[in-house]
């Protein structure tokens, strides 16, 4: 008996912290969104579903999903494009493509804080580097985070290069460890770069794939300092995430029960969102065995 119990009693305690610090809280976010709560009063009066009918009728809300979504289109599988194109590119073991992809890393682990402080300067209409170079050139200056038609790629640039460096690391990984013996048999076969890519490596490499893009989707819709510190949702609401707004409801506005009930929306998004990409994409993914 003590030996069936053993296996279990090694991930107590993580079954523990999990329950204090995850399912506890996301209970307490569910119970929040049928309530009417602002941090400060004593009482949580049930109110039922007018958290979620005050966000279904809200124009900022259907913006700020309208927007997530337009991130996550274009920056998703422009992540995924350049990752594999990097990695296949820095695939062989030589000194100057691991230096290459520690370069390319860095960014991943560096503070997200800073680099939107950094982009913030970089793209600055009056004093950025990229005007400063443009007004050499004779051109006007370009409001990059004031004209709504440029400030989301303007995001969608700088997140990019921040997440780039593991979407490589984790594509190079899922490179090398596709077996040489097919390169081989397309080498017998005639087979050119293009066509041994399309048929060899895009289908061996397709476990890798559909798991950068379950997490570089869970990544876009859960998009918060770079815009929080470059934007702040603006200009106009062109860059306003679901996240932001989560935060400016819930923690400037103190209506916990309205955020809760966002929170939980996203939760159920993200869910389904999931299952439509197993369902779609999963069944197409085959392990080389």
């Amino acid at each position: 008996m003590l030996r069936k119990l053993t296996p279990y009693l090694f991930v107590l305690p993580l079954l523990g912290f999990m329950a204090v610090f995850t399912y506890y809280p996301i209970l307490q976010s569910v119970n929040l969104s049928f309530r009417e709560w602002d941090f400060m009063s004593p009482t949580k009066p049930w109110v039922g579903l007018d958290n979620y009918r005050l966000l279904l009728t809200t124009r900022d809300f259907w913006n700020s999903l309208k927007v997530t979504a337009v991130f996550a289109l274009i920056s998703v599988p422009l992540r995924l494009a350049l990752a594999l194109a990097v990695a296949s590119f820095l695939i062989r073991e030589t000194a100057v493509s691991r230096i290459s992809r520690g370069a390319i890393f860095l960014p991943a682990v560096t503070s997200t804080v800073s680099i939107a402080v950094v982009f913030s300067w970089v793209f600055s209409t009056d004093y950025g580097a990229i005007n400063g170079f443009i007004a050499l050139l004779g051109f006007d200056k370009v409001p990059w985070m004031q004209d709504p038609q440029l400030a989301l790629y303007v995001i969608i640039f700088v997140n990019t290069w921040k997440q780039l460096g593991y979407d490589v690391i984790i594509y190079t990984a899922g490179l090398q460890a596709i077996s040489m013996e097919y390169y081989d048999a397309a080498a017998v076969d005639g087979g050119r770069r293009f066509h041994v890519f399309r048929r060899v490596t895009f289908p061996l490499v397709m476990p890798t794939t559909y798991f950068l893009l379950v997490i570089s989707v869970i990544d876009a819709f859960q998009v918060f300092t770079i815009v929080d510190v470059m934007t702040r949702g603006g200009p106009a609401g062109a860059t306003d995430m679901i996240v932001n707004m989560l935060y400016r409801v819930g923690f400037t506005l103190f209506d916990i029960g309205t955020g809760s009930a966002l929170a939980v929306l996203l939760f159920i998004l993200l869910i389904a969102l999931a299952l439509v990409k197993a369902r779609v994409i999963g069944r197409r993914v085959h392990y080389d065995s």
